[in-house]
């Protein structure tokens, strides 16, 4: 176990890593962020602060000195340099941010556990493109394989001749590195499973959230779900059980699927805390960012069932007016804003919870 009052390391400086060292505060437990960018969210609420890059061995070395234990909260950390972290335990373990860096991998690891995924091919050509819409059929999307998120990276082809567009001329010219093309999936109603292992192997699940995206972004989050994501919830949790298993995960993990007509079809994995449970700070007993620092640390798991009847998470994007005045009126709202500086279509600025008692 490591006591109160040693530090834990953060890789990565945005609002995922500010909640972990907030939950982490109210532990004993100090903080120390490592992130490229100067203006980190997360250095603002942490004792320390080590701006640097990531393929910056010295400074990772001196950041791993100062910590009992190092997690991250962005699954983009190249793994090479993360070995200048030396006998510093690093968790969730760095094969996890491998398989889960790699769409591909991804895919053949779920597939290789049991679990459905779309269907997919990999891209690296316009001729591959080719065969993989012969093969899987249209519509469906091209992703980079790596570095990916938010709906950034992709490319929806409705069509065959979609595939010859200047766009994805002018893609192919840029030499995007690896591509991915899956099959559109069709289903009911999209949903995460969220869970944390903790070091003794005790894994604990949260109440399933159903989610809505807009443009690849996460914009709604709600428990209970409907009757069709609770109707398939048990056999996702046995796949995201299987896949902590199998990489011997420590921490949260979080698991996205489609709710479809043959069963629960995988979509990605996040091995880390994760927006879809951002409502467990309010909405569960113990949220996914104490049970992550809990984890990691060695200590007993915290109990994860509703604190409520239901909850809504909502993320606030963007510049949109809100007001935060009505917001905060009404006491079954928590607001959760992250201290940006600068607001922008698309950027993440905070959530708004919303407990029904």
């Amino acid at each position: 176990m490591i006591p109160p009052g040693e530090t834990i390391g953060i890789l990565g400086g945005g609002q995922l890593g500010r909640m972990l060292a907030m939950a982490a505060a109210q532990l004993g437990y100090r903080c120390h962020i490592y992130a490229p960018e100067a203006d980190s969210i997360a250095a603002e609420v942490s004792a320390a602060f080590t701006c640097a890059g990531w393929d910056d061995v010295a400074a990772m070395a001196r950041f791993a000195a100062d910590c009992a234990v190092v997690t991250y909260e962005f699954e983009n950390v190249p793994v090479a340099p993360l070995a200048a972290l030396g006998g510093v335990p690093l968790l969730a373990h760095p094969r996890a941010l491998e398989t889960a860096q790699d769409r591909l991998s991804e895919k053949r690891f779920i597939a290789g556990l049991g679990g459905r995924t779309a269907p997919y091919a990999p891209v690296d050509s316009p001729a591959d493109l080719a065969r993989a819409i012969a093969a899987i059929g249209a519509p469906g999307i091209l992703k980079t394989r790596r570095d990916g998120y938010d709906g950034k990276g992709q490319w929806r082809i409705m069509a065959p001749a979609d595939a010859e567009s200047a766009d994805l001329a002018a893609l192919f010219a840029g030499k995007p590195g690896p591509l991915i093309y899956e099959g559109l999936v069709r289903f009911e109603a999209e949903f995460s499973v969220l869970l944390c292992r903790g070091r003794d192997g005790d894994i604990r699940f949260w109440d399933t959230p159903g989610n809505r995206h807009e443009s690849g972004i996460l914009m709604h989050s709600a428990v209970p779900a409907a009757a069709g994501v609770q109707a398939q919830a048990a056999e996702a949790r046995a796949l995201a059980a299987g896949v902590a298993e199998a990489l011997g995960y420590v921490g949260v993990l979080t698991l996205e699927f489609f709710a479809a007509a043959g069963g629960p079809v995988f979509n990605e994995m996040a091995p880390r805390v994760h927006n879809s449970g951002h409502w467990t700070i309010e909405g569960a007993l113990t949220s996914q960012f104490e049970n992550h620092v809990r984890a990691i640390c060695g200590l007993p798991l915290g109990d994860t069932a509703l604190a409520a009847r239901g909850v809504e998470m909502r993320n606030v994007i963007g510049d949109a007016a809100e007001d935060w005045a009505g917001i905060l009126a009404d006491p079954c709202n928590h607001l959760h804003l992250y201290g940006k500086a600068a607001a922008r279509p698309g950027r993440k600025m905070g959530h708004v919870t919303r407990l029904t008692l």
